[in-house]
């Protein structure tokens, strides 16, 4: 195979597509490039059928750190586990191509995305599903390709759109919409938005739309020139599992049976029928029959299940629980679930419940993040879990799963435009999700719940967020959009529209779609219909909460901002951080001083108080004329220091310590003493000269016979003052001998 490249330039950006050089063992090989950004994606499909019942499809993106030049963390020096970011490209690659490929197609395929440059300007995401497409295409396997994706961006203030932006592109937009799909439709969609109206999201995607075609128009040219170059694709020849006419209609005779066992509200006791009906039909094969056909009886059997429950939908406008298209399940809400924790709130629609935690932290407990994007980390964080007894199952208990990642993502991504500013709430935030009981949308009942737990913790949101999931039947000619999908409308319809946002508009959004009939009026009214769906359950939240707690509650750390000199940091910190441990454990607050003098407090029960008062004591300067009590911390012969704040002393002249003549500054004062003084003077170095108030009188050992006050000399012409020498100790006259010394 030799080697071929396509360049070309779209929207403004520099695309190559390569192929011939690299992975050249693998079923096709696709080098992709944006500006210097470069990701090899390859493509391998099994040579033997799997025995499934199901597309096996694998994606994975792996994540170099070598692309942008650094080694990775950690003792093994090597990249390990995916990141959540990976994590998310890997979905995001995966849900385009699966329903592109044949029904019945049961090769094991793996897709396999390397990030090789990252250039830190275009981000490497986007493009793995055009160098996936035609991997697939140079490969010769079938499918429905081309396919692209791109990522819109929006200018908030001109209103143009930006097709794969840069980094600082993205930063400065208020909208971040990827959609990928053929040059005719739209298969995958995730957003996230600053409240945008839903006529400008459908904008948007329309936009969008035109340039998926764009970028499959390339991919075009570039087959063109690949079968220049090495010849005609020769299009693999692979075995499909076909219905067999036989099962089938035995299967399908039970329609009317199935249709009736599907009608059940609640979901264990419709999936107990279910399972007993389709035991009783298969139990009509022969045991030879069950053994020739057991793939296929399996398949029809999920097929007839399928089929009714569509039927249904569009023949009769009602569903398997009995509700009409538009109607919303029950609601429960309960804010202020749980005692002591910061913050949490229950959400129930039908059968599926979340309970969400929130709880607060310093700004120093933000989440680092160790990826190839330019991106340092992040304080709002978002768990979602999805156990297994949610469902009525066991299973494992572990590391959360890929699914369990991208719905904690859509929940995060759901709030974040309305999360308060660190100057706003000083805090990290973190929101944990447990899914107890699921029937479908527990992402959007993750989106609510999170909203009430935020709220509950006093968190001052901008808006309060709801979300709600929609559904699509095509089914015999007939287009249904249902409001509010459970798990089977789910599993067995077209589409699963997610859509989030405040009573200003849309926040995040996600589609995974199955209909290639997806036109913009559908897409017009199942947004207007979650609209009027999502301000239902938002008043049904609000009627419960109305606004957001005035302040944390006790249990969760208060937070007090103050700004230091920066010069002073070191003051506060002291030799090998002595003094901000000191502050710390004598009053129990978490401290964090930043670079530009930032100082965030932490602590319960006043202990923030108390610390930012210490901090604040070390830092200040004392002014002239402001008054202190402090304690005497040294003596001298010419007066006594008195600690004003802490590590702030100053000098108490021995002429001001008492009313009269002072001898000895030991007769008046004493290490320890509390004296009340006022500052006179503050030098150019920062020396602080005291005076001290209410001056007690001179005991009378000390006054000397010399009146009440120093005299400066020279103010008494014609008197001599008798020469003092050190030791006399003001005993004159006393009879003692003073001590020997040398007269100068």
């Amino acid at each position: 195979m030799a080697k071929v490249t396509h360049e070309f330039d779209l929207y403004g950006k520099h695309y190559v597509l390569e192929t011939g050089e690299l992975a050249k063992q693998a079923t096709g090989a696709v080098l992709v490039k944006q500006g210097d950004s470069t990701v090899l994606v390859t493509a391998v499909v099994s040579k033997e059928r799997k025995d499934y019942d199901f597309f096996p499809l694998t994606v994975d993106f792996i994540e170099k750190m070598y692309a942008v030049g650094r080694i990775p963390g950690g003792y093994l020096k090597r990249e390990a586990r995916p990141s959540e970011k990976a994590t998310l490209t890997a979905r995001m690659i995966d849900r385009p191509l699966r329903p592109s490929f044949p029904a019945g197609f049961r090769n094991e395929v793996q897709v396999v995305a390397t990030s090789l440059v990252a250039d830190q300007v275009n981000p490497v995401d986007t493009m793995c599903i055009m160098a996936a497409s035609a991997a697939f295409t140079v490969g010769g396997v079938p499918f429905e390709g081309p396919l692209a994706c791109v990522r819109i961006g929006r200018n908030p203030e001109t209103g143009e759109f930006i097709v794969n932006p840069t980094y600082d592109e993205r930063d400065a937009s208020d909208l971040d919409l990827e959609l990928a799909g053929s040059d005719s439709f739209i298969s995958m969609l995730e957003a996230s938005a600053d409240e945008i109206s839903e006529e400008d999201m459908l904008a948007a995607m329309a936009f969008g739309q035109e340039a998926i075609a764009a970028f499959c128009e390339e991919q075009k040219k570039f087959f063109e020139k690949f079968e220049q170059v090495n010849g005609p694709i020769q299009q693999r020849e692979y075995v499909y599992d076909e219905p067999v006419p036989y099962v089938h209609d035995k299967v399908f005779a039970h329609y009317d049976e199935m249709s009736a066992a599907l009608k059940d509200a609640d979901k264990l006791s419709r999936i107990g029928k279910v399972e007993l009906l389709k035991a009783a039909i298969k139990a009509e094969f022969t045991e030879e029959e069950q053994a020739l056909y057991s793939r296929e009886i399996p398949v029809e059997l999920k097929s007839l299940e399928k089929h009714a429950m569509r039927c249904m939908v569009v023949e009769t406008g009602e569903r398997v629980d009995g509700r009409a298209a538009d109607e919303i399940r029950p609601l429960m809400v309960k804010p202020d679930y749980l005692p002591l924790v910061h913050g949490s709130g229950l959400f129930q629609r039908g059968q599926t419940q979340v309970l969400s935690v929130c709880t607060l932290g310093m700004l120093n407990e933000w989440q680092r993040l160790d990826t190839i994007e330019p991106v340092d980390g992040k304080r709002y964080i978002h768990h979602y879990n999805f156990p297994p007894y949610c469902t009525g199952e066991t299973g494992r208990m572990g590391s959360p799963k890929r699914r369990e990642i991208g719905h904690g993502n859509l929940a995060e991504r759901a709030l974040l435009p309305v999360i308060p500013s660190e100057e706003e709430f000083p805090y990290t935030i973190r929101v944990v999700s447990e899914v107890m009981e699921s029937n479908g949308s527990s992402s959007m009942a993750s989106t609510c719940g999170s909203t009430l737990a935020l709220m509950d913790a006093g968190v001052p949101l901008k808006r309060p967020v709801s979300g709600i999931a929609m559904g699509l039947i095509q089914e015999e000619g007939k287009t249904v959009v249902l409001s509010d999908i459970q798990g089977l409308e789910d599993f067995l319809g077209d589409m699963d529209f997610k859509v989030t946002g405040t009573e200003r508009g849309i926040t995040a959004m996600q589609m995974d779609n199955k209909a290639t009939g997806l036109t913009p009026e559908i897409l017009s009214q199942a947004l207007h219909q979650a609209h009027e769906g999502r301000a239902f359950i938002l008043k049904t939240m609000l009627d419960d909460i109305p606004a957001p707690r005035e302040a944390p509650k006790d249990t969760a750390p208060q937070i007090i901002t103050i700004q230091i000199p920066t010069d002073k940091i070191r003051d506060v910190i002291g030799s090998g951080g002595k003094v901000i441990r000191g502050i710390q454990d004598d009053t129990g607050a978490t401290i964090d001083i930043q670079e530009d003098g930032n100082v965030f407090i932490a602590g319960t029960d006043g202990a923030a108080q108390d610390a930012a008062a210490r901090i604040k004591a070390i830092v200040k300067v004392p002014e002239v004329g402001e008054e202190y009590t402090g304690r005497v911390v040294g003596i001298q012969p010419f007066g006594a220091f008195v600690e004003l704040l802490p590590g702030k002393d100053g000098l108490l002249h021995i002429s001001r310590v008492a009313q009269g003549r002072v001898d000895k500054v030991e007769d008046v004062l004493a290490i320890g003493d509390e004296v009340k003084v006022k500052v006179l003077e503050v030098d150019e170095k920062g020396k602080i000269s005291l005076d001290r108030l209410d001056k007690p009188e001179v005991p009378g050992g000390s006054k000397g016979g010399h009146g009440d006050h120093h005299e400066p000399r020279g103010e008494r012409r014609g008197e001599r003052k008798p020469r003092r020498h050190p030791g006399d100790n003001g005993n004159a006259g006393s009879g003692r001998a003073p001590r020997r010394h040398h007269e100068g």
